[in-house]
Formats: structure tokens, sequence, C-alpha cells
């Protein structure tokens, strides 16, 4: 374990070695990721601008939600994102196996090999989503909700991540995977807003399916003080299944592997 810490911390001092050198280009990506977060907001104000409520949710609540896919896009963009996507590259050309000859955890390296550091920038839109959320319910959210929230916030990142790498996976077996993730991105959309909005086979899909509702609404409502103890543990039990099947499917997709080499 201290072994893959250290070479974490190798591969974060290697991504901020390289944002330093482009002083500039950090600072304008970071304005434009706070830009982004800003229109994230919009929608909210369009749809409560005649109502008060949203199938039980205020805007305030609604805005927890909001929140919550802010500070997870943030973690998809900067840490998920950067060095996944290049690996589908080196499975096209075949040069994976210069992380394949490597003496440690092929997904680990690959998930690691960069990240994004200016996205922190959302990390602290969504912190200041959560105050201004929770100053205008005139609260303050419980300890229990925080650290139920905490662990799903855990979870999430380990669904997230684990539907990633599932996607990415399947550039082993096809030649192009960019219109998958091009859809996951569009269908993770949709998790700014809280899952009970959605109806029928579309709320079935976005809770078993690609569970966008333990990514933002569990932890929002958990948050909130009013997830029930049964959601709680069905989350938790859902993000290890899914870490397992990634974990899975990764070590059966390296099997299919051919290199340039061969």
């Amino acid at each position: 374990m201290s072994r893959y810490l250290r070479l974490l911390l190798v591969q974060l001092r290697a991504s901020a070695l390289l944002a330093v050198q482009y002083r500039s280009d950090f600072f304008i990506d970071g304005v434009i990721s706070l830009f982004w977060t800003a229109t994230a907001i919009v929608p909210l104000l369009v749809v409560f601008q005649d109502r008060a409520l949203l199938q039980d949710w205020s805007m305030a609540e609604a805005m927890v939600v909001t929140g919550w896919f802010v500070f997870l896009n943030a973690i998809l963009e900067g840490g998920i994102n950067p060095g996944l996507q290049a690996v589908v590259e080196q499975i096209r050309k075949g040069t994976l196996d210069f992380v394949l000859l490597k003496p440690a955890d092929s997904q680990f390296l690959v998930s690691t090999s960069r990240f994004q550091l200016w996205r922190v920038s959302n990390l602290l839109a969504a912190a200041a989503i959560f105050i201004f959320a929770f100053h205008r319910m005139g609260r303050l959210p419980s300890l229990g909700g925080i650290l139920a929230s905490a662990l799903l916030l855990v979870a999430a990142t380990a669904v997230l991540y684990s539907l990633w790498i599932l996607t990415v996976s399947a550039a082993f077996f096809v030649v192009k995977v960019d219109n998958l993730t091009y859809l996951f991105g569009s269908i993770f959309d949709a998790a700014r807003w809280p899952a009970t909005v959605f109806r029928g086979v579309v709320r079935f899909v976005f809770t078993f399916v690609i569970p966008l509702a333990l990514m933002t609404t569990y932890p929002a409502e958990a948050l909130l003080g009013r997830l029930e103890a049964s959601k709680l543990l069905f989350s938790l039990l859902g993000a290890a299944a899914f870490t397992a099947l990634a974990r899975w499917v990764w070590m059966r997709s390296i099997a299919h592997y051919t290199s340039a080499s061969s």
C-alpha cells in the first residue's frame, strides 16, 4: 500500500509540474471551469422561476444535488478522465506494452498517469453551492448527514470510476469508443437533477443500470438528513459490486490485448 501511495504522489507531482509550466493555461482553464459551474445552476433558476417545488424538492434542496454533480464532475474531469482517455489511444497504437511491462498494477498506472489539477476550482465551486443552499434553508447539515454523505462520496466516486473503466475496456475489443465516451458524458449530465424527476424506464435505468441516483441524489438526501438506511446500505454494496465488476472486466480485457510487436 505504501508503495502505491508513493507512486500516486509521484504522478501528482508530475501533473503539478506540467501545470506550472503553463501557468496562464492553468488560470484560464480555472476561470472557464467556474463559468461552466455557473451555467450548471441556470437550469434550476429557469425551472423554479414559476414553481416552489419540483417533485418535493425545493430550489435550495435541488441545489445540493447540483453541488454534488459539480463535485463529481470535477473528480471525473480532473482525476479520472485525463489518464483513462490516453489508454484508448495506447490500445489503438499497441503501445500499452510500456505500461504492462512496468512492475506495478496496470490499472493503477493508467488511472493515475495524469491529473488536471485546475479542476480544484470546481471543488471550491461545489462547496460554495452547498454553503449557499444551506444558507437559503436556514440550517446546517447534521453530523450524521455529513458522515453518511462522505461515505456516499466514496461510493459515488468508485461507481463513476468503475463505469469509466468499463467504457475504456471496450477499446480492447472495438476500434473506436469515442461515441461511448460522449454518450456516457451526456448521460452523466442528467445527474444534475434529483432522481425523482425521472419516471418509468428512465428512472429504473438511472437507479440500477447507470446509478446516477447513487452519485448525486443519495448523497444530497444524506446531507439533507432524509436518506433511508436501506438506501445507504444498497449504495455501498452496489459500489463494491461495480468496483469488482470493473476490475474483472479490466483483467479480462488485458488478456485480449495485442501489442505493437505481436
